[in-house]
């Protein structure tokens, strides 16, 4: 068994320190790299445009959004227990292949620069505090032995060193155990919006409110689908007494960009054609779908 698992990591460090291929695009590699990423492919990372939920980032109307507080139907009929949501671009791509190179593959050095690529984002919120909390959304016990690691508080450290590059005046603490995962809760992917929310409902905690009370809290995780995740642990933090929570994610899901025939969750019969709250439906020749990404 030692044996077994010396000889796995001796192989993921080779195709780590000496790739013959990007593993993102295929093209070959020039020389010794850590990523095994080229150029080309980190410099194709663009950042979301149009007009934007002025709270979830959720894409809306262009004529609609010309209004700086335009927000998204989901957030005025149910508005999050946070107040910002930003991401870097849309979850799709080679933003999406990267992500899936560090959370699935376990190429963490990916988190560092995927990192500083969020902190444009979060350094571009209006009236960012200036003393925050970073805290990591959390995986089960379980899953986190599993897995080895945890992609979001990967990412956490590559945003919070690109923070301090950039604006060495704010005071932003890592806060890995502030908020935990109280139960295993199912795989978010192929799950519908209702589903998503019911599967995080309650799942997560603040075991010592004392230490976020009146604190702003910047959340972070990879990538924000529905949103049901990033409601659920804002709404612990709040209920523990933060006085704020900013969210921050590398990818956002966006509908017109949800039909990727992975991402493609088909209805069951007899479930409602109307959508739900943070629900991403769109029309495909006749067929309603909905989309079932990797989080919440």
């Amino acid at each position: 068994m030692l044996r077994s698992t010396g000889t796995s990591i001796l192989d993921s460090l080779s195709s780590v320190l000496f790739p013959a291929d990007c593993r993102v695009c295929g093209l070959p590699l020039a020389g010794f790299t850590l990523l095994p990423v080229c150029t080309t492919c980190w410099n194709d990372l663009p950042s979301q445009t149009g007009a934007l939920c002025a709270c979830c980032g959720e894409a809306v109307d262009s004529e609609a959004g010309l209004a700086r507080e335009t927000l998204c139907r989901p957030c005025r009929t149910a508005p999050p227990d946070f107040q910002i949501a930003v991401a870097h671009g849309i979850y799709q791509g080679k933003l999406r292949s990267l992500l899936h190179l560090l959370k699935y593959d376990g190429m963490e050095p990916l988190a560092k620069r995927l990192g500083a690529l969020l902190a444009e984002q979060v350094l571009a919120i209006p009236e960012l505090p200036t003393d925050l909390l970073a805290v990591p959304v959390p995986l089960y016990r379980k899953k986190r032995r599993s897995r080895g690691f945890n992609q979001s508080e990967l990412l956490a450290r590559g945003l919070l060193a690109a923070l301090c590059r950039r604006r060495p005046e704010l005071h932003v603490q890592l806060a890995s155990a502030l908020l935990v995962r109280k139960r295993a809760t199912e795989s978010q992917a192929g799950l519908s919006p209702h589903g998503r929310r019911v599967n995080v409902r309650g799942a997560f905690a603040v075991p010592r409110p004392d230490a976020v009370k009146g604190r702003s809290v910047l959340l972070i995780d990879d990538i924000y689908t529905t949103g049901a995740t990033a409601r659920a642990c804002s709404q612990a933090l709040r209920r523990a007494g933060a006085a704020s929570v900013l969210v921050a994610t590398v990818a956002r899901a966006q509908k017109e960009h949800a039909q990727e025939p992975e991402d493609l969750r088909w209805r069951e019969p007899g479930t409602p054609e109307v959508p739900m709250e943070e629900d991403f439906v769109f029309w495909e020749e006749g067929r309603t779908v909905s989309t079932g990404g990797d989080a919440g």
